[in-house]
């Protein structure tokens, strides 16, 4: 509506398509973000009438036609994306497990984080390399009631109903996988009364009755912060309770939906250790957001106090042109350096490494960390 508002006033002259382009980028830069521009320029109904007044009256005092065909617009623009790192690009994904996997979840009906995220690390993840390949399912649709700023999972307030078969499909997939270790996640649901912890918590209880030695890790949502949907969750028989908090608390209101926030998840993590007498509780951390060194201290410490075992570290790599931008890219040095302070401070197990994610090579990762220190047990009873 507004672009062509703009359009008239300069008379339609439409014949430069760089001219265009460089509207469409002057009215995404007017608004406060990209998602305010979507709801309000796309359809009436997302706003007020009187912001959509406000916004178009403003624009006869903007930037004439001159403007956007001699400024450097496009080359400042282009600029502002960082050059991907020789140490973050990663080989086309590949090799016969993989393309095993993606058939069986393609004729199951299921979906992956690792698709719908726009993982770089599928092919290896799915390919494992050393015997162990790693997939995390998706529960629950692939729409999502949230809109966070670093995730380029669908969005909906409407999401389809749950299916019922959801969790037979998945416990038959993991069935023919032959996997020891499975990582479960799942889209926000707060459309539904508990956001969907009973569905999540019947996938487990398949799971285990398929495959009672498999080892169930669940990337679960923070559930609006309904601990009593948290403990239905966490004691369904899972082995490792995982939820992000993503980035550092100064960070949160910038990075993540508004309806989540860094005591929320806090608060998640430990009600689901206290619930289950200790069960396995992990989080995830994205750098290269623009946090600063004393602020992962703190988060840490935090963690710790709120009695979290596991902790990952990983780059965050924006995944298309409407989401954050990178503010720095962190060299694999400080990724060590993160692995080192976090052992030191006491966790369990700490992952950390630019291609690092939240289910990163999970199984591969949790089963190494196990045999080690069961091989350093041997050791020192020897």
């Amino acid at each position: 509506c507004l672009f062509y508002r703009m359009l008239k006033q300069y008379n339609n002259n439409i014949s430069d398509r760089s001219c265009i382009r460089k509207i469409l980028t002057y009215l995404q830069n007017y608004f406060s973000d990209y998602q305010s521009m979507l709801n309000v320029g796309t359809c009436i109904r997302f706003a007020p009438l009187t912001a959509v007044r406000y916004k178009t009256s403003s624009i006869k005092d903007g930037p004439g036609l001159d403007y956007f065909i001699t400024s450097d617009l496009d080359k400042q623009v282009k600029k502002e994306r960082k050059r991907l790192p020789r140490w973050l690009q990663t080989p086309i994904p590949k090799g016969a497990n993989y393309s095993k996997l993606k058939s069986d979840l393609r004729n199951l009906n299921l979906s992956t984080v690792c698709e719908e995220a726009r993982c770089p690390n599928i092919g290896e993840c799915w390919g494992g390399d050393s015997g162990t390949a790693t997939a995390t399912i998706m529960l629950m649709g692939d729409e999502c009631t949230r809109g966070c700023r670093f995730c380029s999972v669908k969005t909906s307030k409407n999401p389809g109903p749950l299916d019922p078969m959801e969790p037979v499909n998945t416990a038959k997939a993991i069935g023919k996988w032959g996997v020891n270790y499975v990582v479960l996640t799942s889209v926000d649901r707060d459309d539904i009364a508990d956001g969907g912890a009973a569905h999540l918590a019947e996938c487990v209880s398949e799971l285990k009755k398929e495959v009672p030695e498999l080892l169930v890790e669940v990337l679960s949502p923070d559930f609006r912060g309904d601990l009593a949907a948290v403990e239905t969750l966490a004691m369904s028989g899972l082995d490792v309770f995982a939820h992000n908090l993503e980035t550092v608390n100064r960070l949160q209101a910038f990075v993540r939906d508004p309806r989540a926030n860094y005591k929320q998840s806090m608060d998640v993590l430990l009600r689901a250790k206290d619930s289950t007498g200790g069960i396995l509780t992990k989080t995830s951390l994205m750098l290269g957001l623009g946090e600063r060194d004393e602020e992962i201290i703190e988060t840490m410490e935090d963690l710790r106090r709120n009695s979290v075992d596991v902790v990952t570290f990983g780059q965050y790599m924006q995944p298309t042109k409407r989401h954050l931008k990178v503010k720095e890219y962190v060299t694999p040095e400080r990724f060590k350096h993160w692995e080192t302070v976090g052992l030191k401070m006491g966790f369990a197990y700490v992952a950390s490494g630019p291609l690092v994610r939240s289910s990163y090579k999970a199984g591969e990762y949790y089963i190494k960390n196990i045999i080690d220190k069961q091989r350093g047990s041997q050791v020192v009873e020897s």
